[in-house]
C-alpha cells in the first residue's frame, strides 16, 4: 500500500477507531459522538472508523450457521458487512442531529480495495480522494471498518480485528495519528481478567506489539500493527468509557530494554495435531504442509521427533476454527500416506513471553523452565523468536503457569 504526499497537509487530521463495545447501545453512540465533536472543536479534521455494534458480527454468523453447516464465504462477507453499515449510519445521524456535518461511507465508498479469500481479505490500496474531498469541506467522515471490495466488485471482510486494520491503513494514507478506543484503558502486560494484578504499560514498541498481537493478544489485529510500524503511524490505545491515560505504541528506543519481559500472551484458541508413524521423507512432510497451506490453514508451532526406524512423529498447532479443514486434509493424507496415526488435542494453551530486552539478555527460557518444574507444569512444544518464547501446555495448568510467570517477571 503506497503512501503519497497529500495536498491537505495544512489540515490537522486524526483517525479514530471505536470498537463494537464502545457503540453497542444508542446511549454509547451518543457519548462517542460527543468525543468526536470535542476533537472537531479542537481543530481536527476527523475520520472515524467503527466496528459493528456489540456482538452483531457473532449474531450474523450464527444466523448463517442456523441455515447452513458450511455457509458460502462470499455470502458470509455480504452478511457480516451489514453490521458496520448500521454503525456508521447511526453515528453519522447522531452527529448531524448534534449540528455537525457528517457522512457515512462503506468500505467500497471509502475506496478500500482488497484481495485474498473471502472472510480473510487484505487491504492492497485505498483511494482517499473521496475522503479528502469531504475533509476539505469540514465534514466528519465515518467509515465502516472491517470491509472493502475486491477486483470482482464483491464486498469483502478483513477477518477478526479488521476494523483496526482499516483505521491504521487510513491513518497511513492520510499521514496522521491514529487513536484506537475500546473497552480497555490501555495495553497491559497480561490480560487483567487472567491476572488481576496486571500492570498497564505507558508505552510499547511496534515490534513487541506485533509479536503479542500475532501470539493471541486481542487488543489489536497483527496486520494493523504491522501497518503502523511500516508507515510510522503514531498509535494510541485507550478506553472510550474512562478518562484514564492509555498506552502509546511507538518506535523502539534503548530504554525499553531495561525490562526484559514486557508481556505475556495467553492463547486458548489452539488445536494440536500429532501425526505418528509418518514414513520419513521430505516429500511426505512437504505434502502435509502444502495441503494445509493450499487451504489457507495457519500453521503455528511445529515440532518433529528425530527419525526412528525410518518413521517420525510430527506435531503442529492451528486455530481451533480450522479443525474441519484439518480433518479434510488428514482424510486426504490417510489415502495417500498409509499407516499414519492421528491424535488431536484441543485442551491446549499457548503461553508466550514477549520482550525486546531478550535481544541482549540470556536466561529467560531457563527461568521459565525452572518455574514450570517448580510448579509441576508439563510443556508439549517450545518455539522461539528474537523477542519471544512460546510454550504449549495443558489448559488445566494455565492459571498456575500465568501466576508463576507474572510474579517472576513483575508483569
Amino acid at each position: 500500500m503506497a503512501v503519497e504526499l497529500l495536498d491537505i497537509c495544512n489540515m490537522k487530521i486524526l483517525v479514530q477507531k471505536y470498537g463494537g463495545t464502545s457503540i453497542e447501545t444508542i446511549e454509547k453512540v451518543q457519548k462517542v459522538a460527543d468525543s468526536i465533536i470535542e476533537k472537531k472543536q479542537a481543530g481536527y479534521s476527523v475520520v472515524i472508523v467503527v466496528s459493528a455494534m456489540g456482538k452483531t458480527t457473532n449474531q450474523l454468523i450464527e444466523m448463517a450457521k442456523s441455515v447452513s453447516s458450511k455457509p458460502s464465504k462470499r455470502e458470509l462477507d455480504m452478511l457480516m458487512a451489514t453490521g458496520e453499515q448500521v454503525s456508521i449510519s447511526l453515528l453519522s445521524i447522531v452527529l448531524q442531529e448534534k449540528g455537525y456535518k457528517s457522512v457515512s461511507l462503506t468500505g467500497f465508498q471509502a475506496g478500500i480495495k482488497t484481495e485474498g479469500i473471502h472472510t480473510k481479505n487484505k487491504i492492497i490500496e485505498i483511494d482517499i480522494n473521496r475522503i479528502k474531498g469531504y475533509l476539505r469541506k469540514g465534514i466528519i467522515v465515518v467509515v465502516a471498518g472491517f470491509q472493502g471490495i475486491n477486483d470482482k466488485g464483491d464486498i469483502t471482510t478483513l477477518g477478526r480485528g479488521g476494523s483496526d486494520t482499516t483505521a491504521l491503513a487510513l491513518a497511513a494514507k492520510l499521514q496522521c495519528p491514529c487513536e484506537i478506543y475500546t473497552d480497555v484503558d490501555g495495553i497491559y502486560g497480561i490480560d487483567p481478567k487472567l491476572y488481576p494484578k496486571a500492570k498497564k504499560l505507558d508505552y510499547i514498541c511496534y515490534e513487541e506489539m506485533m509479536e503479542m498481537a500475532s501470539l493471541g493478544v486481542k487488543i489489536m489485529e497483527p496486520r494493523s500493527v504491522e501497518i503502523g510500524f511500516k508507515y510510522k503511524v503514531p498509535v494510541y490505545i485507550g478506553s472510550s468509557h474512562k478518562n484514564n491515560i492509555g498506552t502509546y505504541i511507538k518506535e523502539y528506543n534503548r530504554e525499553m530494554e531495561q525490562k526484559v519481559i514486557t508481556g505475556l500472551s495467553v492463547n486458548d484458541n489452539v488445536l494440536m495435531v500429532t501425526i505418528n508413524r509418518l514414513f520419513y521423507s521430505p516429500d511426505n512432510v512437504s505434502e502435509i504442509f502444502s495441503r494445509l497451506a493450499s487451504r489457507d490453514v495457519n500453521v503455528d508451532m511445529i515440532s518433529q521427533a528425530s527419525p526412528n526406524g525410518g518413521y517420525v512423529d510430527i506435531s503442529f498447532t492451528t486455530p481451533k476454527e480450522d479443525e474441519y479443514i484439518v480433518d479434510d486434509v488428514i482424510n486426504e493424507l490417510i489415502i495417500n500416506i498409509h499407516d499414519i496415526k492421528i491424535q488431536k488435542d484441543s485442551d491446549i494453551t499457548k503461553l508466550s513471553v514477549v520482550g525486546i530486552g531478550m535481544r541482549n539478555e540470556t536466561g529467560v527460557a531457563s527461568k521459565v523452565f525452572k518455574l514450570f518444574a517448580e510448579n509441576n507444569i508439563s510443556f508439549k512444544q517450545v518455539t522461539t523468536s528474537e523477542i519471544s518464547i512460546s510454550y504449549t501446555i495443558n489448559t488445566a495448568d494455565k492459571q498456575k503457569a500465568i501466576n508463576a510467570i507474572c510474579e517472576a517477571f513483575n508483569l
